[in-house]
């Protein structure tokens, strides 16, 4: 797949030179924090040095006052407290993270997740009634609820409060809840609105903490759920959500708990400096599996545990699920490959819509998610059962998939989520006008250029830039994430020295860089066709990469990782 690169503007020299001098940091580093927004000395030691006292009031968000007070009483009365979560990573976090929170303020509390398959996303009827069965008093919603009118109704009939607490984009209707907690609703004037449903969950229980008088220890003990969940639901990493994951992750490095200790070592993790990297990849997927195959109040056990055997008992079955889940991805994928070539019309289809009877629903999203990769189209997949559709929805860069589907609402049963993912339910004589629908409103809204991959390149350097103090500068930056991505860089006329193809199946790339007599090794992921072209074509190279510690049998190097070459 070609990619176009895109080099960041030419940065004010006048803030450039008031950045270099007060905080004497390297030009390079200083214009690319001018280049994301990050322009006065105070912002870059908040970003450089992120601390929890950068986190926002939490009485600013709307309806904030309303659930603290409705939950104090809750505790203050022994009342019954019934926590209502998602089944993906940022769901589980949220329970997990309340759950442990309100018990350690005394609270008579129960969790419960949906079941994927025969639920649904959201708060089901199904739900309600458990919580009906078991004489709540109070049902807090955490990652989901913000569109459940009917459901909160029901609650509502039955003498239940309910505080939703969510982080999805609201419907024009609210549901009849006492307090509604979403920084996305229009009317809210909290200062950030990217915050996971974790986030959202730790700022009610901060907020709890606040009003109580309670020490701040009593809910920041719980910061490394907030950071898992929030970097495995690739919400922004800045603002609060770069605290979060930040402080989350110095936990998890220094002593974490029993439950994602144990999750690390499955994931063959231990002793690693664990990343936002390693989360999304290694510790989320895990996590999901169960989400997305059976009951996610197992992942919640693990994670809510303090018993070091039963957490190595529960690491094991995610383990197990997460390969069973892998073997249906693979599948489902390859069933989808085929539909493509048969029903993809690559001129003039801007989006890709797939549906089929039995695909499981758990895995869909993950599936939507590989297609893009490789065709770098907005993708759904539905699969159909009993003459119900149900869909996940993937978006690429610049179109707002949510926006979209509002346009094609006439045609579905429900939907809900946010510009980048969403969901669906439709019903199955609708599937073919939905697809020439929302393939309309594709069309109108993407532009020829948007389905064109863009690499963003931070700056141009040369080699003999690479010095320790660039690099001691980059590890600022971390943790990286979406609006916070690693430094790309470009560097030009390189000449390429020992090329070779490694790993098991000789699909990485591995070279040296040499430029006015600095030179680097490079690794290329998955570029063993690009091979033949540095092998064969003695010319210098165009190359963009970041620059990342290589550590190997105990040596520390610098090492760069090739993004595009030319």
């Amino acid at each position: 797949m070609n990619l176009h690169w895109e080099l960041h503007e030419e940065v004010d020299p006048e803030k450039l030179e008031i950045i270099t001098g007060e905080l004497q940091i390297p030009d390079v580093i200083a214009r690319i924090l001018l280049n994301r927004g990050i322009s006065t000395p105070q912002r870059i030691k908040e970003f450089f040095e992120p601390e929890l006292c950068q986190l926002h009031d939490p009485f600013l968000m709307k309806d904030m006052d309303k659930a603290v007070e409705r939950t104090i009483k809750a505790l203050s009365e022994k009342q019954r407290i019934f926590i209502y979560g998602d089944y993906d990573v940022d769901g589980i976090t949220s329970v997990s993270m309340l759950y442990l929170y309100l018990k350690d303020m005394g609270g008579t509390v129960r969790y419960y997740i949906p079941n994927r398959q025969s639920e649904g996303y959201g708060i089901s009827q199904v739900g309600i009634t458990e919580a009906i069965n078991w004489k709540a008093d109070l049902i807090i919603s955490v990652d989901c609820g913000i569109t459940s009118i009917n459901e909160v109704e029901t609650a509502r009939s039955a003498g239940i409060d309910t505080i939703i607490s969510d982080h999805h984009e609201p419907g024009e209707t609210l549901p009849p809840a006492l307090a509604v907690l979403d920084p996305k609703q229009v009317d809210c004037r909290y200062p950030f609105s990217e915050l996971a449903g974790v986030g959202v969950a730790y700022k009610l229980a901060q907020g709890i903490s606040a009003s109580w008088g309670l020490d701040s220890y009593i809910h920041e003990q719980y910061i490394e759920l907030a950071a898992l969940g929030s970097a495995a639901d690739i919400v922004p990493l800045v603002d609060e959500n770069r605290v979060l994951v930040k402080k989350g992750l110095g936990g998890i490095n220094y002593k974490g708990s029993v439950g994602i200790s144990s999750l690390i070592e499955i994931a063959g993790l231990k002793g690693a400096n664990i990343n936002v990297g390693h989360i999304v990849f290694g510790l989320a997927p895990r996590l999901n599996a169960v989400g997305r195959l059976g009951n996610a109040s197992i992942a919640v056990e693990l994670m809510t545990t303090r018993d070091t055997k039963e957490a190595h008992r529960i690491a094991r079955m995610l383990e197990e699920e997460n390969r069973r889940r892998k073997s249906i991805d693979n599948k489902t994928l390859t069933e989808a490959r085929e539909k493509i070539s048969r029903e993809y019309d690559p001129v003039n289809d801007r989006a890709i819509i797939l549906a089929e009877h039995n695909w499981h629903p758990g895995v869909i999203g993950i599936v939507a998610s590989r297609i893009i990769e490789q065709y770098y189209r907005p993708t759904i997949m539905i699969t159909i059962e009993g003459g119900i559709g149900k869909g996940s929805a993937r978006s690429i860069p610049g179109f707002d998939i949510y926006s979209a589907l509002k346009e094609c609402s006439d045609l579905l049963v429900q939907f809900g989520g946010h510009k980048y993912a969403a969901g669906l339910t439709i019903k199955e004589d609708k599937i073919p006008a939905f697809s020439t629908q929302f393939k309309a409103v594709a069309s109108e809204m993407i532009k020829e250029d948007d389905l064109v991959p863009k690499i963003n390149i931070d700056a141009v350097i040369s080699l003999d830039q690479i010095t320790p103090e660039l690099m001691r500068y980059l590890e600022y930056f971390q943790p990286y994430g979406p609006k916070n991505q690693k430094p790309l860089f470009l560097s030009h006329c390189l000449y390429v020295i020992y090329p070779r193809l490694v790993g098991v199946q000789g699909q990485h790339l591995r070279f040296t860089v040499r430029q006015n007599g600095a030179e680097f090794d490079v690794i290329g992921f998955n570029m063993a066709d690009r091979f033949n072209r540095i092998t064969y074509d003695q010319r210098p190279i165009d190359m963009v990469f970041g620059i990342e510690k290589n550590e190997w049998m105990n040596r520390v190097s610098t090492q760069l990782q090739v993004k595009d070459l030319r």
